[in-house]
């Protein structure tokens, strides 16, 4: 059969059942079982696929996974972002746009603690979002800042997804995880300096707390106890692979022993709330494992196929510069995210898109920062950006059309990191390349 017409067949298929509703893991399995027997060597194929996710799902990198989810699911419902919200409460209140600003500082936490990007959604939109509501915030600003600073989950290690794109692009995820956290600290300074601007520029977006209603000094270092908890936990994963004591996957260990220690202290390892770190985990671990099975059969079918051979040749063979299809990469990730989760476009585009990387002559390392900064914005996008969703299950009085308007700035920021780090390179590659050489 014609590549072109295979390739249609292949592509086209997976985006109909997409649209039709069809679960991304699904999706992928059943058409490259189908194809398969009729493309590649029948019923034999079926074997092929079994072998190829049996082994692909007992890589050592993957083992790394259930216990990062494991790590959130036991800092999620430790009420930790309780006390790191009161410390953000008493340092910034004062300041226009502070609380907003702050907001933004504890995703980032979060983000270095949990590596997805729905908890710091839920437990923000849960305690941070009703107090700067109470307080005459703007709500598209409060949504904004709390479903970006979210999303910052992925891209401020250590990070699953960066964790599964390791794994796809043969890369040390340690590197991965170390060029991620320059950019994310970038992209969290660049919301907090919108929020507090604007609230500059228009003080009702984000007003001061009265004068009567602000804190003593005394009162502010009081509360500065609830931020070494989640501080330990992030100094033990980072410096634990920092100092080489341990590789990203052990990493993973200890900050499930220190999430449970931080959970111990503050008294939340409950019978009740055990069971919901738990069944958060295996939820998770479900989804994510279901995609990779699924995706390693699309993968495959890709590959025994020549469909992947064919579509890289056929895009490295154009005339044009190679910063051309980079940017055209970005792009299709960029529409991608309006339908699909990062996680199912990274494993439905690995197979083609990076191999043309090596090809090209661009750093995987960089190129996989540059797919998660995506995939950051993936989260915010409609119609189904999954922290739209997350925020609004947890807030129910919001309209999704006010979520739409919220999105939208933090969207065009988002791009703005995006351009600076192609721009710029060294801010990806500088970090790992001295810590890791």
């Amino acid at each position: 059969m014609d590549y072109g017409l295979l390739t249609l067949i292949i592509f086209g298929s997976l985006v109909f059942f997409l649209m039709l509703g069809v679960p991304v893991a699904f999706a992928l399995g059943g058409i490259s079982l189908v194809i398969g027997y009729f493309f590649w060597n029948g019923e034999s194929s079926f074997v092929g696929f079994l072998l190829g996710s049996y082994g692909k799902v007992l890589e050592f990198t993957l083992t790394a996974l259930p216990m990062y989810i494991l790590m959130a699911g036991i800092l999620r419902y430790s009420d930790l972002a309780d006390d790191l919200y009161e410390a953000i409460y008493r340092w910034l209140g004062g300041v226009k746009g502070g609380l907003a600003a702050g907001t933004t500082f504890i995703a980032a936490m979060f983000g270095a603690m949990v590596g997805i990007a729905t908890v710091a959604t839920a437990t923000l939109g849960l305690t941070a979002r009703p107090s700067m509501i109470k307080r005459g915030y703007d709500p598209k600003l409060a949504n904004g800042v709390i479903m970006a600073g979210g999303a910052l989950g992925i891209l401020i290690p250590p990070s699953i997804v960066m964790i599964i794109y390791a794994m796809e692009a043969r890369v040390s995820a340690g590197k991965l995880f170390f060029a991620g956290f320059i950019p994310g600290v970038i992209a969290a300074i660049v919301f907090m300096a919108y929020a507090i601007g604007i609230s500059y520029l228009n003080p009702n977006m984000g007003p001061a707390l009265p004068r009567e209603e602000r804190y003593s000094f005394r009162e502010k270092l009081a509360s500065l106890r609830g931020v070494i908890l989640p501080l330990l936990v992030i100094v033990i994963v980072l410096t634990s692979i920092f100092l080489g004591i341990a590789t990203p996957t052990e990493a993973a260990a200890f900050g499930v022993v220190g999430s449970l220690a931080c959970a111990a202290i503050k008294r939340k390892l409950t019978w009740d709330n055990v069971k919901k770190m738990i069944v958060m985990s295996v939820k998770l671990n479900g989804m994510v494992f279901w995609l990779m099975i699924g995706a390693v059969a699309y993968a495959r079918i890709i590959s025994a196929t020549g469909v992947g051979d064919w579509v890289a040749g056929l895009i490295g063979g154009l005339e044009v510069n190679r910063w051309v299809i980079l940017i055209g990469m970005q792009l299709i990730f960029f529409v991608l995210g309006f339908f699909i989760d990062p996680t199912a476009i990274l494993l439905m585009t690995a197979p083609v898109f990076i191999p043309m990387v090596y090809d090209l002559g661009f750093d995987p390392i960089w190129f996989g920062v540059l797919f998660i900064v995506n995939g950051c914005m993936g989260y915010l996008t409609p119609p189904f950006g999954l922290s739209l969703f997350v925020l609004k299950g947890v807030s129910p009085d919001i309209k999704m059309k006010e979520l739409y308007a919220s999105v939208t700035p933090f969207v065009l920021l988002y791009m703005f990191v995006l351009v600076l780090l192609m721009i710029f390179p060294e801010i990806v590659t500088w970090l790992p390349d001295k810590v890791m050489k």
